[in-house]
Protein backbone atom coordinates (compact mmCIF):
# COMPACT_ATOMS: atom_id res chain seq x y z
CA UNK A 1 0.00 0.00 0.00
CA UNK A 2 1.50 3.10 -1.07
CA UNK A 3 1.17 6.49 0.73
CA UNK A 4 -0.03 9.79 0.08
CA UNK A 5 -0.13 12.39 2.99
CA UNK A 6 -1.47 15.56 0.25
CA UNK A 7 -5.07 13.64 -0.32
CA UNK A 8 -6.30 16.65 -2.42
CA UNK A 9 -9.50 18.15 -0.77
CA UNK A 10 -12.71 18.40 -2.65
CA UNK A 11 -13.65 21.39 -4.74
CA UNK A 12 -15.07 24.20 -2.85
CA UNK A 13 -19.05 24.78 -2.90
CA UNK A 14 -21.63 27.68 -2.02
CA UNK A 15 -20.85 26.97 1.55
CA UNK A 16 -19.65 24.64 4.04
CA UNK A 17 -22.97 24.22 5.61
CA UNK A 18 -24.11 22.48 2.29
CA UNK A 19 -21.33 20.41 1.59
CA UNK A 20 -22.16 18.95 5.25
CA UNK A 21 -25.75 18.44 5.41
CA UNK A 22 -26.07 15.26 6.01
CA UNK A 23 -22.59 14.21 6.40
CA UNK A 24 -20.88 13.49 9.98
CA UNK A 25 -17.73 14.04 10.98
CA UNK A 26 -15.11 11.45 11.66
CA UNK A 27 -12.06 12.78 13.56
CA UNK A 28 -8.79 11.17 12.37
CA UNK A 29 -7.14 8.06 13.88
CA UNK A 30 -4.95 4.88 14.38
CA UNK A 31 -6.47 1.47 13.57
CA UNK A 32 -6.07 -1.91 12.70
CA UNK A 33 -7.29 -1.86 9.12
CA UNK A 34 -8.01 -5.54 7.32
CA UNK A 35 -8.40 -9.12 8.93
CA UNK A 36 -6.29 -12.12 8.97
CA UNK A 37 -9.80 -14.32 9.66
CA UNK A 38 -11.26 -14.60 6.41
CA UNK A 39 -10.88 -13.86 3.32
CA UNK A 40 -6.80 -13.69 1.73
CA UNK A 41 -7.46 -9.79 -0.07
CA UNK A 42 -8.18 -8.87 3.57
CA UNK A 43 -4.37 -9.54 5.29
CA UNK A 44 -2.55 -8.83 6.28
CA UNK A 45 -4.00 -6.64 9.34
CA UNK A 46 -1.97 -3.32 9.69
CA UNK A 47 -2.04 0.20 11.01
CA UNK A 48 -2.91 2.78 9.26
CA UNK A 49 -3.58 6.25 10.60
CA UNK A 50 -6.31 8.67 8.77
CA UNK A 51 -7.02 12.58 8.94
CA UNK A 52 -10.34 14.22 10.22
CA UNK A 53 -13.14 14.20 6.97
CA UNK A 54 -16.43 14.65 6.89
CA UNK A 55 -18.46 11.00 5.22
CA UNK A 56 -22.45 10.64 4.10
CA UNK A 57 -24.37 9.92 6.34
CA UNK A 58 -25.92 7.21 4.47
CA UNK A 59 -25.04 5.45 0.85
CA UNK A 60 -26.51 8.37 -1.82
CA UNK A 61 -30.52 7.92 -2.39
CA UNK A 62 -32.26 7.89 -5.92
CA UNK A 63 -33.80 10.78 -4.59
CA UNK A 64 -30.21 12.67 -4.20
CA UNK A 65 -28.75 10.52 -7.20
CA UNK A 66 -31.82 12.11 -9.38
CA UNK A 67 -31.22 15.91 -8.20
CA UNK A 68 -27.59 15.57 -9.63
CA UNK A 69 -29.17 14.37 -13.24
CA UNK A 70 -31.47 16.62 -13.56
CA UNK A 71 -28.98 19.75 -12.40
CA UNK A 72 -26.09 18.28 -14.47
CA UNK A 73 -27.92 16.03 -17.59
CA UNK A 74 -25.78 13.15 -16.73
CA UNK A 75 -26.14 10.22 -18.34
CA UNK A 76 -25.04 7.08 -16.33
CA UNK A 77 -22.26 4.33 -17.79
CA UNK A 78 -25.22 1.60 -18.08
CA UNK A 79 -27.41 3.79 -20.22
CA UNK A 80 -24.52 4.31 -23.33
CA UNK A 81 -23.82 1.46 -25.46
CA UNK A 82 -20.72 0.15 -25.25
CA UNK A 83 -18.34 1.21 -27.97
CA UNK A 84 -17.27 -2.15 -30.17
CA UNK A 85 -13.55 -1.00 -30.04
CA UNK A 86 -13.35 -0.78 -26.36
CA UNK A 87 -14.97 -4.71 -26.34
CA UNK A 88 -13.11 -6.31 -29.49
CA UNK A 89 -14.60 -9.67 -29.74
CA UNK A 90 -18.05 -8.77 -28.37
CA UNK A 91 -21.11 -10.14 -29.34
CA UNK A 92 -22.68 -7.38 -32.02
CA UNK A 93 -26.19 -7.64 -30.42
CA UNK A 94 -24.65 -7.22 -26.42
CA UNK A 95 -23.66 -4.00 -27.47
CA UNK A 96 -26.43 -2.64 -26.14
CA UNK A 97 -27.00 -0.24 -22.91
CA UNK A 98 -27.80 -2.34 -19.86
CA UNK A 99 -26.17 -3.43 -16.36
CA UNK A 100 -25.95 -6.74 -14.11
CA UNK A 101 -28.92 -7.80 -12.71
CA UNK A 102 -29.45 -10.56 -9.72
CA UNK A 103 -31.43 -13.27 -11.31
CA UNK A 104 -31.71 -16.39 -8.43
CA UNK A 105 -31.52 -19.28 -10.10
CA UNK A 106 -34.83 -22.41 -9.88
CA UNK A 107 -32.01 -24.91 -9.99
CA UNK A 108 -29.76 -26.16 -7.34
CA UNK A 109 -25.98 -24.48 -7.76
CA UNK A 110 -22.89 -26.32 -7.80
CA UNK A 111 -20.61 -24.45 -8.13
CA UNK A 112 -20.97 -21.03 -6.01
CA UNK A 113 -17.45 -19.51 -8.18
CA UNK A 114 -19.54 -19.68 -11.02
CA UNK A 115 -21.11 -16.14 -10.59
CA UNK A 116 -22.94 -16.45 -14.53
CA UNK A 117 -25.40 -18.92 -12.37
CA UNK A 118 -27.08 -15.63 -11.18
CA UNK A 119 -25.74 -12.92 -12.50
CA UNK A 120 -27.37 -11.51 -16.26
CA UNK A 121 -26.90 -8.53 -18.30
CA UNK A 122 -29.95 -6.97 -18.65
CA UNK A 123 -30.99 -4.81 -21.25
CA UNK A 124 -32.37 -1.12 -20.45
CA UNK A 125 -31.03 -1.96 -16.82
CA UNK A 126 -29.95 1.21 -15.04
CA UNK A 127 -30.54 2.77 -12.14
CA UNK A 128 -33.66 4.29 -13.28
CA UNK A 129 -34.85 0.70 -13.93
CA UNK A 130 -33.04 -1.22 -11.64
CA UNK A 131 -34.47 -4.64 -13.25
CA UNK A 132 -34.58 -3.79 -16.59
CA UNK A 133 -37.05 -1.68 -18.62
CA UNK A 134 -40.28 -2.68 -17.05
CA UNK A 135 -38.77 -2.14 -13.35
CA UNK A 136 -38.68 1.45 -11.76
CA UNK A 137 -38.03 3.43 -8.92
CA UNK A 138 -41.38 5.36 -7.90
CA UNK A 139 -41.48 5.09 -4.21
CA UNK A 140 -37.78 4.34 -3.82
CA UNK A 141 -36.66 7.92 -2.97
CA UNK A 142 -34.74 6.71 0.16
CA UNK A 143 -33.31 3.51 -1.24
CA UNK A 144 -29.68 3.49 -2.29
CA UNK A 145 -28.91 4.59 -5.99
CA UNK A 146 -27.62 1.44 -8.00
CA UNK A 147 -26.10 0.43 -11.43
CA UNK A 148 -23.65 3.29 -10.56
CA UNK A 149 -20.17 2.69 -12.12
CA UNK A 150 -17.03 4.16 -10.83
CA UNK A 151 -17.10 7.58 -13.13
CA UNK A 152 -20.77 7.75 -12.23
CA UNK A 153 -19.94 8.09 -8.89
CA UNK A 154 -16.89 10.42 -9.39
CA UNK A 155 -18.99 13.00 -10.87
CA UNK A 156 -21.99 12.85 -8.59
CA UNK A 157 -19.41 13.52 -6.33
CA UNK A 158 -17.16 16.51 -8.02
CA UNK A 159 -21.15 18.23 -9.08
CA UNK A 160 -21.57 17.80 -5.15
CA UNK A 161 -18.37 19.60 -4.05
CA UNK A 162 -17.34 16.37 -2.32
CA UNK A 163 -15.02 12.82 -3.50
CA UNK A 164 -14.70 9.51 -3.23
CA UNK A 165 -13.29 8.03 0.34
CA UNK A 166 -10.16 6.36 0.54
CA UNK A 167 -10.49 2.69 1.18
CA UNK A 168 -8.97 3.28 4.77
CA UNK A 169 -11.48 6.15 4.95
CA UNK A 170 -14.37 3.96 4.35
CA UNK A 171 -13.15 1.37 6.89
CA UNK A 172 -11.97 3.94 9.73
CA UNK A 173 -15.50 5.17 9.19
CA UNK A 174 -17.73 1.81 9.33
CA UNK A 175 -15.90 0.48 12.50
CA UNK A 176 -17.41 3.36 14.16
CA UNK A 177 -15.02 3.64 17.03
CA UNK A 178 -14.57 -0.33 17.32
CA UNK A 179 -11.36 -1.13 16.16
CA UNK A 180 -10.86 -4.78 15.36
CA UNK A 181 -14.20 -5.92 16.10
CA UNK A 182 -15.72 -8.50 13.49
CA UNK A 183 -18.73 -6.40 12.38
CA UNK A 184 -19.36 -2.55 12.60
CA UNK A 185 -21.35 -3.20 15.54
CA UNK A 186 -19.58 -5.82 17.56
CA UNK A 187 -18.41 -9.44 17.41
CA UNK A 188 -22.17 -10.98 16.42
CA UNK A 189 -23.86 -11.07 13.39
CA UNK A 190 -27.24 -11.34 14.68
CA UNK A 191 -26.72 -10.01 18.35
CA UNK A 192 -29.87 -11.45 20.05
CA UNK A 193 -31.32 -12.24 17.02
CA UNK A 194 -31.87 -8.81 15.94
CA UNK A 195 -30.64 -7.88 11.83
CA UNK A 196 -28.19 -5.25 11.89
CA UNK A 197 -28.15 -4.51 7.68
CA UNK A 198 -29.75 -5.92 4.85
CA UNK A 199 -28.00 -8.80 4.24
CA UNK A 200 -28.98 -12.25 2.95
CA UNK A 201 -31.07 -14.60 5.26
CA UNK A 202 -30.90 -18.19 3.88
CA UNK A 203 -28.91 -20.27 1.30
CA UNK A 204 -27.49 -18.16 -1.38
CA UNK A 205 -28.43 -17.87 -4.51
CA UNK A 206 -32.20 -19.59 -4.54
CA UNK A 207 -33.38 -19.22 -0.59
CA UNK A 208 -33.92 -16.13 0.50
CA UNK A 209 -35.85 -15.74 3.74
CA UNK A 210 -35.72 -12.21 4.04
CA UNK A 211 -35.81 -12.75 7.66
CA UNK A 212 -34.45 -8.73 7.79
CA UNK A 213 -37.60 -8.15 6.35
CA UNK A 214 -36.15 -7.23 2.64
CA UNK A 215 -35.74 -8.99 -0.57
CA UNK A 216 -33.51 -6.51 -2.34
CA UNK A 217 -32.42 -2.75 -1.42
CA UNK A 218 -33.70 -0.94 1.25
CA UNK A 219 -34.11 2.44 2.61
CA UNK A 220 -30.83 3.90 3.68
CA UNK A 221 -31.84 4.29 7.45
CA UNK A 222 -34.06 1.11 7.91
CA UNK A 223 -31.18 -0.75 10.24
CA UNK A 224 -29.37 0.87 13.46
CA UNK A 225 -26.57 3.20 12.82
CA UNK A 226 -23.01 2.38 13.59
CA UNK A 227 -21.11 4.35 16.61
CA UNK A 228 -20.15 7.20 14.41
CA UNK A 229 -24.02 7.48 13.71
CA UNK A 230 -23.64 6.28 9.89
CA UNK A 231 -26.06 3.95 7.93
CA UNK A 232 -25.79 1.37 5.47
CA UNK A 233 -22.08 0.85 5.96
CA UNK A 234 -22.66 -2.73 6.03
CA UNK A 235 -24.72 -4.80 3.77
CA UNK A 236 -27.32 -3.38 1.63
CA UNK A 237 -25.01 -2.15 -1.39
CA UNK A 238 -21.59 -2.21 -2.18
CA UNK A 239 -20.14 1.48 -2.22
CA UNK A 240 -17.49 2.68 -4.75
CA UNK A 241 -13.62 3.74 -3.12
CA UNK A 242 -11.19 5.55 -4.82
CA UNK A 243 -8.35 3.10 -4.19
CA UNK A 244 -7.06 1.09 -7.08
CA UNK A 245 -7.15 -2.57 -6.08
CA UNK A 246 -4.52 -4.65 -4.59
CA UNK A 247 -4.88 -8.16 -4.33
CA UNK A 248 -3.34 -7.90 -0.93
CA UNK A 249 -2.58 -5.28 2.28
CA UNK A 250 1.13 -4.05 2.84
CA UNK A 251 2.79 -5.41 6.15
CA UNK A 252 2.25 -3.84 9.01
CA UNK A 253 5.21 -1.01 10.15
CA UNK A 254 7.86 -2.14 11.85
CA UNK A 255 7.61 0.90 14.27
CA UNK A 256 4.56 3.03 15.42
CA UNK A 257 6.33 6.21 13.54
CA UNK A 258 6.25 4.47 10.43
CA UNK A 259 2.26 4.08 10.00
CA UNK A 260 1.70 5.07 7.15
CA UNK A 261 -0.59 8.22 6.62
CA UNK A 262 -4.07 8.53 4.43
CA UNK A 263 -3.16 5.78 2.37
CA UNK A 264 -3.78 5.13 -0.95
CA UNK A 265 -3.83 1.77 -2.01
CA UNK A 266 -2.28 0.08 -5.34
CA UNK A 267 -1.68 1.52 -8.11
CA UNK A 268 -3.49 1.51 -11.61
CA UNK A 269 -1.35 -1.48 -13.16
CA UNK A 270 -1.44 -3.54 -10.38
CA UNK A 271 -5.63 -3.54 -9.95
CA UNK A 272 -6.08 -5.66 -13.41
CA UNK A 273 -7.37 -8.59 -13.34
CA UNK A 274 -4.62 -11.27 -13.37
CA UNK A 275 -6.91 -13.97 -14.71
CA UNK A 276 -8.36 -12.14 -17.42
CA UNK A 277 -4.68 -11.05 -19.00
CA UNK A 278 -6.85 -9.93 -22.32
CA UNK A 279 -9.42 -7.60 -20.30
CA UNK A 280 -7.35 -4.13 -19.13
CA UNK A 281 -9.90 -2.81 -17.26
CA UNK A 282 -8.76 -1.25 -14.09
CA UNK A 283 -10.41 -1.92 -10.82
CA UNK A 284 -11.15 -0.19 -8.00
CA UNK A 285 -12.02 -1.07 -4.16
CA UNK A 286 -15.47 -2.07 -3.15
CA UNK A 287 -16.76 -1.70 0.49
CA UNK A 288 -19.48 -2.81 2.72
CA UNK A 289 -20.99 -6.13 1.29
CA UNK A 290 -24.70 -5.77 -0.25
CA UNK A 291 -28.06 -7.76 0.39
CA UNK A 292 -26.71 -10.80 -1.52
CA UNK A 293 -23.72 -11.45 1.02
CA UNK A 294 -24.69 -14.61 3.09
CA UNK A 295 -23.37 -16.81 5.30
CA UNK A 296 -22.52 -19.40 2.84
CA UNK A 297 -21.38 -17.07 0.22
CA UNK A 298 -19.86 -13.71 -0.21
CA UNK A 299 -19.27 -13.24 3.80
CA UNK A 300 -18.12 -9.63 3.11
CA UNK A 301 -20.29 -8.11 5.26
CA UNK A 302 -17.67 -6.40 7.49
CA UNK A 303 -15.30 -3.00 8.12
CA UNK A 304 -12.77 -5.40 6.45
CA UNK A 305 -13.98 -7.14 3.51
CA UNK A 306 -13.16 -5.72 0.29
CA UNK A 307 -13.80 -6.71 -3.77
CA UNK A 308 -12.13 -5.85 -6.51
CA UNK A 309 -14.87 -3.92 -9.42
CA UNK A 310 -14.08 -3.18 -12.77
CA UNK A 311 -14.27 0.42 -13.56
CA UNK A 312 -16.44 -0.02 -16.47
CA UNK A 313 -19.07 -2.30 -14.64
CA UNK A 314 -22.17 -1.68 -12.85
CA UNK A 315 -24.71 -4.06 -10.83
CA UNK A 316 -28.14 -3.69 -8.88
CA UNK A 317 -26.53 -3.72 -5.62
CA UNK A 318 -23.31 -1.04 -6.02
CA UNK A 319 -23.59 2.41 -5.14
CA UNK A 320 -21.41 4.55 -2.84
CA UNK A 321 -20.93 8.15 -0.75
CA UNK A 322 -19.04 10.22 -0.34
CA UNK A 323 -16.60 12.59 1.47
CA UNK A 324 -15.70 15.89 2.74
CA UNK A 325 -11.69 16.05 3.86
CA UNK A 326 -11.17 19.88 5.23
CA UNK A 327 -10.99 20.80 9.03
CA UNK A 328 -13.50 19.92 11.51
Amino acid sequence: MTTDTTLEPAKPVASAAAARSGMVWIAGGTFRMGSDSHYLEEAPVHRAHVDGFWIDRTPVTNRQFRAFVEATGHVTFAEIAPDPKDYPGALPHMLKSGSLVFAPPRHRVVDLRDWSEWWTFQFGANWRHPYGSGSGIRGLDEHPVVHIAYGDAEAYAAWAGKALPSEAEWEYAARGGLDGAEFAWGDELAPGGRHMANTWQGEFPRQNLVADGYRRTSPVTAFPPNGYGLHDMIGNVWEWTADWYAARHEADAAKPCCVPSNPRGGGKEASYDPCQPGIRIPRKVLKGGSHLCAPNYCRRYRPAARHAQPVDTSTCHIGFRCVVRTSG
